[in-house]
């Protein structure tokens, strides 16, 4: 299949299945006489694989190591887990982070009065380098 039924096919869209080739992620699709890439069901395989880790957030230098590992009959398990649990851990921290980020935005929005006066606490709370508590205005 060419690039656009096998984008349709693994749900990964031609431009990324273009930029996994070069970057070395995929190996390069096999090519028809006219020099069109030609897919076949193992590509799409794989590259279902991969857009299903990019949808469980693993970067793309984890996807390739998980893709090793996939094609690795005498892989053990715990190698896989041990990639797992590290992402977990990783994903875990982000959201830690992001609540911080929603609390302290959540509190300077509580401190703004929302109206005409150009008196700003959400905007002195961004100025502030080390971040830190705005009182009300």
């Amino acid at each position: 299949m060419n690039i656009g039924q096998a984008a349709q096919a693994s749900g990964v869209s031609a431009k990324m299945i273009r930029y996994y080739e070069q970057i070395g992620l995929i190996p390069p699709a096999a090519r028809t006489a006219a020099g069109y890439r030609d897919y076949a069901a193992a590509d799409i395989q794989r590259l279902r694989f991969v857009r299903r880790a990019r949808d469980l957030g693993f970067p793309v230098a984890e996807i390739g190591r998980l893709l090793g590992l996939w094609r690795d009959d005498a892989r053990h398990s715990a190698h896989v887990k041990r990639i797992a649990c590290d992402h977990i851990a990783a994903l875990e921290r982000k959201i830690r982070d992001l609540q911080d980020m929603a609390a302290e935005l959540k509190a300077l929005a509580a401190c703004c009065h929302g109206d005409e006066r150009p008196e700003c606490p959400i905007l002195a709370g961004l100025e502030q380098a080390g971040g830190g508590s705005v009182q009300p205005a």
